[in-house]
């Protein structure tokens, strides 16, 4: 039986820098009731993405920061376990926004609504190569960047959830690939396991010799998580008329100061005749049928592999977010709520 309690991690404070112990709190509460139309979802796992961390500034970006005083918003996985709305079913496992709570409340549908998890697939998978992670990374190379065989590709931030997957993908276009990780392991990681061509680490090698050796006639494609000196030194190694997909700038911290400072040579983009465009998944959703059904098939033939980094406990969860922003994960961070039965 679910319990009649629920605990939710609500927004405290914005934090001016990193996420700390008086950024959140955790409070129980009654477990809320679904009124017709809805059902009660009880949570599983939490996606946890760097894009929230914008969401805890006070002004908008592509969507309203999260309020003071309520849940903090977020993607999840859970079980309907109470249901007034037909096509959500009790034992039904769905996808969607769910945010840091135990139990949550839901309709179909939408963007912020819930999905069904499709037969034969792992729920937690929804989070990663099926959900946000996967979709992102398919849309940046096939729609953005248009990634083919003559493309020699630059993926920052390769060992994440997104760039792992955007680097596999271009790679099944026929591209050369190299990325950039933070460290040893994960260089390892996305050179042996995810199969770039070549992945540097930003912390020990030199980028601009590396970018050279890879592609000395110019790197043609971009796909950029990480902003900061490791874009400029892309710019600073472009081919004519080359391309780059504006995913992240993580680089940045995402504080409320700002997003990281432009490149202070972007004139190369002039010079190259380069393009640089930015992008969010959700603009693309007529491409999601595709998308999804091409990644699936990938997956099966285990050609597209993905890393997960699984921290327990629902009060872990602003600390699991903390960790993308100092390097900590491997592949896509997630939260485990509760263990399946």
């Amino acid at each position: 039986m679910p319990a009649r309690t629920c605990r939710r991690i609500i927004l405290r404070d914005r934090p001016a820098a990193g996420i700390t112990t008086t950024t959140f709190t955790t409070e129980t509460v009654p477990r809320p009731v679904p009124a017709d139309g809805e059902a009660l979802i009880e949570v599983f796992w939490l996606g946890i993405d760097a894009t929230q961390r914008t969401w805890l500034n006070p002004g908008p970006t592509y969507i309203q920061p999260v309020d003071i005083g309520a849940v903090m918003r977020g993607s999840g996985v859970g079980r309907v376990v109470e249901s007034r709305n037909p096509e959500l079913p009790e034992g039904r496992w769905v996808y969607g926004e769910l945010g840091w709570q135990e139990y949550a409340i839901a309709r179909t549908g939408g963007l912020f609504g819930v999905n069904p998890v499709p037969p034969g697939i792992e729920p937690r998978h929804t989070l990663t190569v099926f959900g946000v992670s996967g979709l992102t990374a398919y849309i940046g190379v096939t729609e953005v960047l248009r990634v083919a065989e003559s493309d020699a590709v630059l993926v920052t931030g390769a060992a994440g959830s997104v760039g792992s997957l955007a680097g596999q993908i271009a790679r099944l276009a026929g591209a050369r690939v190299i990325g950039t990780a933070g460290s040893d392991r994960k260089t390892g990681w996305v050179r042996d396991t995810a199969g770039f061509d070549a992945c540097l680490n930003y912390r020990t090698d030199d980028i601009r010799a590396g970018l050279r050796d890879f592609a000395p006639d110019g790197l043609t494609a971009v796909f950029d998580n990480i902003g900061g000196a490791l874009l400029e030194q892309a710019l600073d190694n472009l081919a004519v008329h080359a391309r780059i997909a504006l995913c992240g700038s993580i680089s940045s911290g995402y504080t409320d100061d700002g997003y990281g400072t432009g490149p202070a040579n972007y004139m190369q983009l002039a010079f190259r005749r380069a393009r640089m465009e930015g992008f969010l998944f959700f603009d693309h959703a007529a491409v999601f049928p595709a998308a999804l059904a091409r990644l699936s098939g990938w997956a099966a033939t285990g050609e597209l592999r993905w890393a997960e980094d699984i921290v327990d406990g629902l009060q872990n969860a602003p600390a699991a977010l903390q960790r993308l922003f100092d390097g900590a994960n491997l592949g896509k961070q997630l939260v485990r709520v509760r263990m399946a039965e």
